[in-house]
């Protein structure tokens, strides 16, 4: 018998449309969505804001309703992301960058702001960004390190299970240097990988996961950040989640479940020196890179 045209409408009523060019973006929102309810996340450290892009995303996409901590050196980016949180009572900017060491620092606010980093610009490899990825003008900001920040702000706000986003233009890296032994806190972190380097300080896609890896976390998922730029892929973001919260995924004993690691389980490097770590790891990882930046002086 031909369904009852009230039973089409109800159907038809019942499709979801997407929009095709916003395709991209379900991956890392279906990811997020169901990762962060797995573990129980409360609280997300979102490092290199912008204007809360990911934050928002979080909110109406990955359907979060614990605390968001926004991190962002750009003060007029900063009170931008005051203004979207007024309403918000559990998301809070700490107007500051991240790094591997807590001092003054120069910052590069680009053409298009959501390239801004410490990380000096580099267009070889990339032309099509040149544009947009070039100092518009130059600040000091204040960098501290996730050790420093980390005590403080669980004092103020008692998360217990974090999840670290880093979308930090090239400088990753340099956030998990200056985490120390904190980093065993969070249940995961987001990254963004360079397939082709736009930074000076942009490590190779291959060589930061072998890194992740020996600090203790495993690949969950690759996510597209962008629309892409067919046939190339520029950058993608991987999402890795701290390996004795992996153990019941790939059927292994001895998981501490998804609360904190025991002792025997517990992230074998979170703690170590950056030469620990390269003493300990299969393959010779990147060497910390010094950067000398230049203050631009056309603005």
């Amino acid at each position: 018998m031909a369904p009852s045209l009230s039973a089409v409408f109800q159907k038809l009523a019942s499709l979801r449309l997407v929009d095709s060019r916003r395709l991209h973006l379900l991956p890392e929102q279906t990811q997020l969505k169901r990762l962060l309810a797995h573990f129980d996340v409360d609280c997300v450290f979102d490092v290199g804001a912008n204007t809360g892009q990911y934050a928002t995303m979080l909110r109406r996409k990955a359907g979060f309703k614990g605390r968001i901590i926004s991190f962002e050196p750009i003060p007029e980016a900063a009170a931008n992301i005051r203004k979207k949180a007024k309403d918000d009572p559990l998301w809070t900017v700490e107007e500051l960058a991240l790094a591997d060491t807590s001092e003054s620092r120069l910052f590069h606010v680009m053409a298009g702001s959501e390239f801004s980093s410490l990380s000096a610009p580099r267009n070889d490899e990339v032309g099509r960004f040149a544009a947009m990825n070039r100092p518009a003008r130059s600040i000091m900001v204040q960098t501290e390190t996730l050790a420093s920040v980390f005590p403080r702000l669980q004092t103020e706000h008692g998360f217990k299970r974090p999840f670290l986003k880093m979308d930090t233009q090239g400088f990753d890296l340099s956030v998990l240097r200056g985490a120390g032994s904190i980093l065993s806190n969070f249940i995961g972190f987001q990254s963004e990988l360079s397939i082709r380097r736009i930074y000076q300080d942009a490590t190779d896609f291959r060589e930061a996961i072998t890194f992740y890896q020996s600090l203790g976390f495993d690949l969950s998922a690759f996510v597209p950040n962008n629309a892409g730029h067919f046939p190339a892929l520029i950058e993608i973001d991987c999402i890795m989640v701290r390996r004795d919260l992996m153990a019941d995924a790939l059927q292994l004993g001895g998981t501490s479940g998804a609360g904190a690691p025991s002792s025997a389980t517990a992230a074998p490097h979170a703690g170590a020196s950056l030469e620990q770590v390269r003493a300990t790891a299969s393959v010779e990882l990147p060497p910390r890179k010094h950067s000398v930046f230049e203050p631009n002086t056309s603005s």
